[in-house]
């Protein structure tokens, strides 16, 4: 018997910050999310899977319209006459409390109450599935410790939208131990909350599917949902669904020693080319970095609007490619170090930048001086996971240091 295990849909996810981006392909990337729904639901189909369980974070937030809702039931419904049921629980970002609008569940589609975790049980497929989804969006208590004990002679799977012990860059819902989830013998847990897919034990099984459909380029890689198999009442294999639509990667171009502009721009294509194929037939939004000691760093940090042209360029004669940013992160081969103890501009400069990064206070007036700008940025560079966070301490270290490097680049090509 086959089940499948997804979290973390964000349908209709607004993608904050497409609006930036000259000619991002925006309606595939809106898309996306249902298009990776769409999947999954083929997916189910296609493997006769008895049953689909989806952990949370449905939706990204309430709806707009009823739109969003009647897709996901529609989706749904093309699963009614292959007797898969479906079962799922509210995340954060779709709990009881956000969501103000509701439609009919059809039969095959089953809730679970948010205010106490319950049993559903299927004599007929030998399984029972535990859980409790999300009153409200941030839940603190620990959800795990009042669930049930598990149902003798049934497969038991239990379902929960949980930061467990804590993942970076994700926010502390819901928050147990390992060992709590381990010592209530369930057979397999179902969780969500965290998008990156993770089988956090196998013994029992304890597995972060990772989100259907990567938004943005710190989601990057394979998406999907996790496929297990059960025979007479034991899990035997679980393995990764690859859904995802739309791919997401950081392409990293060595350029260390590279002097040569056209060199540069053939290394880029050659690291193109391989994530392309690596995409197989999707979309694929890519993040380019060059990083290397290199010759041509003055070049390309004095104009690096000139290299993300080429880079687009390259990107345009391959099939589906999208450049969603390029980070010019090379150095010079001559370290700017042992130029420090001189008393030239250069090394002013540079020794200005250093002890602005270094200096609490002044980054604090740096902040402060920066703080009216951000209130007139568009949302999308006050929003979402790509905001400018010009109150942070890291990332002013991080703009200073970047700012630094232009500076010094147009320096040493006066220089030169």
């Amino acid at each position: 018997m086959l089940i499948v295990h997804a979290a973390d849909l964000h349908l209709d996810s607004p993608m904050l910050g497409l609006a930036r981006y000259d000619g991002a392909p925006t309606s595939r990337l809106r898309l996306a999310t249902r298009h990776a729904f769409t999947a999954l639901i083929d997916q189910c189909l296609e493997l006769d899977a008895r049953l689909l369980l989806l952990a949370g974070d449905l939706y990204d937030g309430d709806w707009r319209d009823y739109t969003t809702g009647l897709f996901f039931l529609g989706e749904l419904a093309r699963l009614a006459d292959s007797g898969c049921r479906v079962l799922f629980i509210r995340g954060n970002h779709d709990a009881q409390s956000r969501i103000t609008r509701e439609l009919r569940l059809p039969e095959h589609v089953q809730e679970f109450d948010c205010k106490h975790p319950e049993s559903k049980c299927f004599e007929d497929l030998g399984i029972a599935v535990h859980g409790q989804g999300f009153a409200r969006a941030a839940v603190t208590e620990d959800l795990a410790a009042a669930y049930p004990d598990p149902v003798p002679g049934l497969l038991n799977i239990g379902l929960l939208h949980t930061s467990l012990g804590g993942r970076p860059g994700h926010e502390p819902y819901a928050p147990c131990s390992q060992q709590r989830l381990e010592d209530l013998g369930y057979d397999y847990w179902a969780l969500g909350h965290v998008h990156q897919r993770e089988v956090v034990s196998a013994a029992p099984y304890i597995v972060y599917p990772g989100n259907l459909q990567g938004r943005h380029a710190r989601e990057t890689g394979e998406k999907g949902a996790t496929l297990l198999e059960s025979e007479g009442g034991r899990i035997q294999r679980v393995e990764p669904l690859v859904l995802d639509v739309v791919r997401w990667s950081n392409v990293e171009v060595q350029l260390e020693e590279v002097s040569v502009l056209d060199d540069a721009l053939e290394r880029v294509e050659v690291a193109l080319t391989g994530a392309r194929q690596a995409a197989e037939d999707r979309l694929l939004a890519a993040r380019v970095t060059l990083t290397g000691a290199s010759p041509l760093h003055a070049v390309l940090a004095a104009d690096s609007d000139r290299m993300l042209a080429e880079v687009r360029l390259i990107a345009g004669a391959l099939d589906d490619v999208w450049i969603e940013k390029l980070r010019v992160e090379t150095r010079e081969r001559v370290e700017l170090e042992a130029r420090a103890a001189e008393d030239d501009l250069l090394a002013q400069v540079a020794r200005a930048f250093d002890l602005a990064a270094a200096d609490p206070e002044m980054l604090a007036d740096l902040g402060a001086q920066l703080g009216d700008l951000r209130q007139k940025l568009p949302t999308e560079l006050r929003q979402g996971p790509e905001a400018l966070r010009l109150d942070d301490e890291a990332t002013l270290v991080r703009a200073l240091g970047e700012a630094k490097q232009v500076v010094l680049a147009r320096l040493l090509q006066r220089e030169g």
